[in-house]
């Protein structure tokens, strides 16, 4: 006989598809994946060659690709930019990173004049199919211009598609469907969660490759967490603040949906308003000041279109109207945990 009581289960193809990685670790084997599927898929930034970048995202890609695809660039964020344009004009697709947020602002003339606008100055002749990976927002206790939310900045121009992961999964997937689309998109990387661990299905993302469905897919928002009593939006950083203050409320009551935006151009204003008007109360929350922000564009679109479903004025969450504060001060400056659900306390008193 023979004795089967300690063999180990089979492992089914699907279950070995999904793994346990870093969103750090999904992001880069979502551009290995890109890699190897196109060779006209290209990577350019400061130190992300042989030293894998500062976060060591494009660790081991060098090797793996060679200096011809995966490119140390100087120093020079309106250069690095200016040549990926060119780039993609020949038909290649670049993945330029920009090391943080705060040093983008050097390229910002090439971002919103010409990478922005060159499709609609063609009359649609031109497509510029590249991707600017920015680690963003704070958390880290970083120094001046390391812990930047830029999003509104680039949000106002057209032409530009602007995204940001919260899940491993979702930046496994996004940043392979942000290089098959054919529009220029910002992939903005929450540098504080590039640590946080998740399940990956590597597998599921595959038959959404082709430009149509990967360009409807890296703007739809998702329900992270259904709700009935009120709506937390937010996306990147946050989105682990508010299934935090979900957590929280559930144990006094209260019942949070939490939506993902995931895409903050274009914004999903289908999904959110649905979430609205499921609840009747909303609040949004973002690291970027609250002032002119992703948080006040929001509330105006729920007020147009949910407005009569709406128990309550819709609350924002957010740094404040200040510089980015010193490192020892960062966390008295971001939404915290408290101040979420010091919002949702407020909504709910009406």
């Amino acid at each position: 006989m023979t004795d089967t009581h300690h063999r180990a289960p089979a492992v089914t193809e699907r279950e070995s598809a999904v793994k346990t990685m870093t969103m750090a670790g999904a992001i880069n084997a979502g551009l290995r994946a890109a890699m190897e599927r196109d060779p006209k898929v290209l990577l350019m930034g400061e130190d992300i060659g042989q030293l894998g970048g500062v976060f060591r995202v494009t660790d081991g890609l060098h090797k793996d690709f060679g200096g011809d695809r995966v490119m140390d660039t100087p120093l020079a964020e309106s250069g690095i930019v200016g040549t990926a344009i060119g780039m993609a004009m020949r038909g290649y697709t670049s993945v330029i990173e920009i090391q943080f947020d705060g040093f983008i602002f050097p390229a910002f003339n090439q971002i919103t004049t010409q990478l922005a606008k060159m499709h609609y100055r063609s009359g649609g002749r031109l497509t510029l199919p590249l991707v600017i990976r920015v680690p963003f927002a704070g958390g880290i206790g970083a120094v001046e211009h390391h812990s930047e939310s830029i999003e509104a900045l680039f949000a106002h121009t057209a032409g530009l598609r602007i995204c940001s992961p919260a899940t491993p999964q979702d930046a496994f997937d996004m940043i392979q469907q942000s290089i098959a689309s054919p529009d220029p998109v910002m992939f903005l990387e929450p540098k504080a969660r590039y640590w946080d661990k998740g399940d990956v299905d590597t597998d599921a993302v595959r038959t959404r490759l082709d430009a149509a469905a990967a360009t409807a897919d890296i703007g739809r928002a998702r329900v992270a967490r259904p709700g009935t009593d009120v709506t937390v939006i937010a996306y990147g950083p946050t989105v682990r603040t508010a299934l935090q203050a979900a957590d929280v409320a559930s144990g006094e009551g209260t019942s949070v949906e939490v939506v993902d935006l995931r895409s903050v151009s274009p914004l999903d204003i289908p999904t959110v308003v649905r979430s609205a008007k499921r609840t009747g109360r909303v609040v949004v929350v973002h690291e970027a000041p609250t002032a002119h922000g992703v948080g006040a564009e929001l509330a105006a679109r729920i007020g147009e279109e949910a407005f009569f479903h709406l128990k309550a004025p819709v609350l924002r969450v957010g740094g404040f109207h200040t510089p980015y504060p010193a490192a020892k001060f960062e966390h008295d400056y971001l939404p915290s945990l408290d101040r979420v659900l010091d919002a949702v306390d407020r909504v709910m008193t009406h």
